[in-house]
């Protein structure tokens, strides 16, 4: 039997998150060994509840939760509660999960498991990066223990979702994107403007989420408010940023189009604060630090989203 990928996985779940992690869980090729919490879509207090609930859908309290930093490292940010309901999670009084989150904090954990999974580690970085920060700050060496790391997040050409420039998980704390973006010497960029591209069909995801499985019928359930701005204001369209990512971690097979590229995080602009600029030309000297997603198999990502709610 091959021997699955340890998978750690950061996250503000967040109805976008709670999909990803339904298809982490439902991959057989990986582990997930933890998930770490990141305040960001809404408060850490329901980010933390989220992601345990979470776990109790799939049958897996066996899993780890950490919860991180309540706030960016340096500024305060505004949630996007306005998207994902006040709690996360659409609002729809879920009853409270069946444990509490584990004592050890967040970025101590992204540490310790880096040791027990030294070089075979894949870190999947769904909400702000404040945890991933906190844990490089401690530890530079870290990046010399992962094998693989996948960011969601940026706007490659500054076409952003919450400010005209920015992308929401790096402009909630670009000074922590800027500590990950430079200690890396690689990382893939799964951004908004691939979201956009490879938005789901909303009539068929419908569909699928009246599939006969508890997973189904939750994320039906959470994610109705979400669905509704899509069906308002995006032409029948479903874009789901986490879940592009984690299908790009869990099957890399399906990338079309792929640009390595230079890439720096703006922290100080009147319009640009935490924008992701791209060197597209290379005029800067820096090396490619970023693969970044350009094109991914659709059907792929579709079929991967199918499974994650047992809609096979």
């Amino acid at each position: 039997m091959t021997k699955k990928i340890p998978l750690l996985i950061d996250t503000d779940p967040g109805v976008d998150d709670a999909l990803a992690l339904l298809m982490a869980f439902a991959d057989e090729r990986h582990d997930v060994v933890a998930l770490t919490i990141a305040a960001g879509n809404v408060g850490l207090q329901y980010t933390v509840r989220n992601a345990l609930k979470l776990c109790d859908i799939v049958g897996r309290t066996d899993v780890p939760v950490f919860a991180g930093s309540p706030d960016p490292l340096l500024h305060p940010s505004v949630d996007a509660a306005h998207v994902h309901g006040r709690d996360g999670y659409g609002d729809v009084d879920l009853p409270p999960p069946s444990r509490q989150a584990d004592a050890e904090h967040a970025a101590l954990a992204i540490l310790r498991l880096s040791h027990e999974h030294a070089g075979e580690l894949m870190l999947v970085m769904l909400g702000p990066l404040t945890n991933l920060a906190l844990a490089l700050k401690l530890d530079p060496t870290l990046p010399q223990r992962i094998k693989r790391i996948v960011v969601m997040g940026g706007a490659v050409t500054c076409h952003g979702n919450i400010t005209p420039a920015a992308e929401f998980n790096i402009a909630f704390d670009p000074e922590a994107a800027h500590v990950v973006f430079t200690a890396f010497p690689h990382l893939l960029v799964s951004d908004w403007e691939a979201t956009v591209a490879h938005g789901l069909p909303l009539t068929e995801a419908e569909q699928w989420l009246g599939a006969d499985s508890d997973r189904a019928r939750f994320y039906e359930l959470i994610s109705r408010k979400t669905r509704g701005l899509s069906e308002d204001s995006k032409g029948g369209r479903w874009y789901t940023a986490d879940a592009l990512a984690m299908a790009w971690a869990l099957n890399p097979e399906g990338q079309l189009q792929v640009e390595s590229r230079p890439l720096n995080v703006e922290l100080n602009g009147t319009f640009s604060r935490g924008a992701t600029i791209v060197d597209w030309n290379r005029q800067t000297g820096q090396p490619d630090n970023c693969d970044l997603l350009m094109a991914y198999d659709q059907g792929r990502f579709e079929a991967l989203v199918r499974q994650a709610l047992g809609a096979d």
